[in-house]
């Protein structure tokens, strides 16, 4: 009798098995961004979210922790580097060089011609080397890339060509690739911290910064610098990145889920900031904040600052990546 009901318990507990096993809650992957649900990281990576849904099929729990409630993206990376806190974000790959010094090439002035080849050479995979690097070293996958941001030179008086431009006091950002870049172009960089950019245009220290039209906006450089010389001179690459270690502990269904996803958010990321940036910018003008000015000699500021950055991209190891951008058509 009491073999009975010993081999009736084991029989029970081998048929509740799968169903304890199917009662165990959906996984949940962590995201962080710095910004609210306005801004086009959070869109780029709520997208990721809707398409892993889609292509996986099964329930799973997505959290987002908006606001720089985890920190910054320099921390994002280090998490997912950790494998613990954070499984997705968006990044900028400066905070990616400890890992890779041809990282933060990818975001270089005057590397793309126009937003065409951007998405062109973000559609080619041309900077799978530095993903691949990335991967190897950081423990972080890079499965889209987002941004679309594009840089001008805001100024305190009208530019629109090259000899306008000459000895242009301009601030520019502390990698030494901007300042070697902007002087090949004949002006005169110069290194100013962020915030104090408004105030040293205000006296008359510099006469111009370069930004996107978000910084613009929420930076007030048009109350001091109402002219916007439209260089196109730099366009912003922002990587959705992954945590490797999550990544090998998902199953085989879910991984490729993740990996399309990716992909496919980035797209919708680029597409997003490309679009705001245009709104921002017809926004300023219709307030009559701000006056946009083609720049005339755009390809030939281009040609001047080609052997800079070919020889800034041989000396990091990224000329293989370089030359591939130049080639795309």
């Amino acid at each position: 009798m009491k073999r009975r009901l010993l081999m009736g318990g084991i029989a029970a507990s081998t048929l509740a098995a799968p169903f304890i096993a199917n009662a165990q809650a959906p996984l949940t992957l962590n995201g962080a961004v710095q910004f609210n649900d306005d801004h086009a990281f959070n869109k780029t990576l709520l997208k990721f979210e809707e398409l892993v849904k889609k292509y996986y099929g099964k329930p799973i729990n997505f959290v987002l922790h908006r606001n720089s409630s985890l920190g910054l993206e320099k921390q994002y990376f280090e998490y997912m580097a950790q494998g613990k806190a954070v499984d997705y974000a968006v990044v900028s790959p400066a905070h990616m060089s400890t890992f890779s010094k041809a990282a933060p090439f990818i975001d270089a002035p005057f590397l793309f011609r126009d937003l065409a080849q951007w998405n062109k050479v973000l559609d080619l995979d041309l900077l799978k080397p530095v993903a691949d690097e990335v991967a190897q070293k950081a423990q972080v996958m890079l499965i889209g890339y987002a941004g679309g941001g594009v840089r001008n030179i805001f100024v305190n008086k009208p530019v629109s060509n090259l000899a306008e431009i000459k000895g242009l006091k301009v601030r520019v950002q502390g990698a030494p690739i901007w300042s070697k870049t902007f002087a090949a172009a004949g002006m005169s960089p110069t290194v100013i911290a962020y915030n104090e950019v408004y105030n040293a245009i205000q006296n008359n220290v510099i006469s111009a910064g370069e930004n996107e039209a978000a910084g613009v906006e929420s930076m007030k450089f048009y109350e001091v610098a109402p002219n916007l010389a439209m260089t196109e001179h730099a366009i912003t690459i922002r990587p959705v990145c992954f945590s490797s270690k999550t990544f090998k502990s998902l199953p085989k269904d879910l991984q490729d889920a993740v990996i399309k996803a990716g992909k496919e958010a980035g797209a919708y990321g680029r597409q997003v900031e490309s679009g705001e940036d245009e709104q921002k910018l017809v926004a300023l003008e219709k307030a009559g904040k701000l006056k946009r000015i083609p720049f005339k000699d755009r390809a030939e500021m281009k040609k001047l600052v080609d052997p800079v950055m070919a020889a800034y991209a041989k000396e990091i190891g990224a000329d293989g990546i370089f030359t591939q951008i130049v080639a795309t058509n």
